[in-house]
């Protein structure tokens, strides 16, 4: 098998969205906020976000792991695989629904806590940042006084990321070198040396592939991750007329391989295929994404969804 994607949604849940295995989240969450044995997180309860409504929104491979902590600080782990140029507003978007949910109607709002989104990325996103860890709070443009404690988003960015000191790291960065994928098991012992869910979480990832039903699901997602970038490359080759001067950030204009009548936006294809694979209706995907149905099944097909 390739190299093993450790930012693969379905594995990514499975190691830190179980509660069979907290503590993992637990050290995780403490090492990129930053808690020593004083004032760190010490319990954590998930919430199921596969109850919730699905919302289709571009992400080809999407990981919510949502969660309360001890004192009441709620927290949404994003994991996005693809890049995605609107990133900074999706996720405050996901950090005003966390936010705001906490109250019930009526509600006074001293009883709102601290709401924290982390977002870990696979490429390249805040492009004047240098540093691999950028956290953002709500703070006076003038004085840099903090308004309030109760937004914090953080930003990991993995091509960013590379260890100094092997023998000096702190656990925000030995959980980065273990989901940056490169460094190899003798060095991610060495690693777990200092950080010892370093070491469970390996061992769990070997007990995960050698599930043959596991691997076949982790496979697949794979597979379908392989398939998007194919079918963007498809209309490379086939040179579309506008749009793609400027790349995927520009979006796809014009010219779908099979005759599209009209050019769809990249992240209006990643919505109908996102869609698809949920076994959301058709019509239901035709409605959100306002691509015909004639255009949705013909983009079925190139998928073999």
């Amino acid at each position: 098998m390739e190299t093993f994607n450790r930012l693969n949604d379905l594995y990514f849940k499975k190691l830190l969205g179980d509660k069979k295995r907290k503590n993992l989240t637990l050290s995780f969450l403490n090492g990129i906020l930053n808690k020593d044995d004083e004032n760190c997180f010490t319990d954590i309860s998930f919430l199921d976000k596969d109850n919730e409504p699905l919302t289709l929104d571009g992400k080809l491979s999407k990981l919510d792991i949502r969660a309360d902590l001890n004192d009441g600080t709620q927290v949404d782990i994003e994991v996005q695989v693809c890049p995605f140029k609107f990133m900074a507003e999706r996720s405050l978007y996901y950090w005003s629904k966390m936010y705001s949910e906490q109250l019930e109607k009526g509600a006074e709002y001293k009883k709102l806590k601290k709401a924290i989104a982390i977002n870990l990325l696979a490429f390249d996103y805040l492009e004047d940042e240098q540093e691999w860890h950028n956290i953002y709070n709500l703070l006076n443009v003038k004085s840099h006084n903090k308004l309030t404690d109760h937004i914090e988003i953080h930003f990991l960015e993995l091509p960013k990321f590379t260890l100094k000191d092997m023998r000096k790291i702190r656990a925000s960065e030995a959980w980065l070198a273990y989901f940056s994928g490169k460094y190899n098991k003798e060095e991610l012992e060495e690693i777990a040396m200092t950080t010892p869910a370093i070491k469970e979480a390996v061992e769990f990832e070997d007990t995960f592939l050698q599930d043959k039903i596991e691997r076949r699901a982790y496979e697949q997602r794979e597979k379908a991750i392989r398939d998007y970038y194919s079918y963007i490359s498809a209309f490379k080759e086939e040179g579309l007329e506008q749009g793609m001067k400027e790349g995927l950030e520009q979006g796809l204009k014009q010219g779908l391989q099979q005759g599209l009548e009209q050019g769809l936006q990249e992240n209006k294809i990643q919505n109908v295929v996102n869609g698809l694979k949920e076994g959301i209706d058709i019509n239901i995907i035709a409605k959100i994404t306002k691509v015909s149905i004639q255009d949705i099944e013909k983009i079925k097909m190139e998928f073999n969804l």
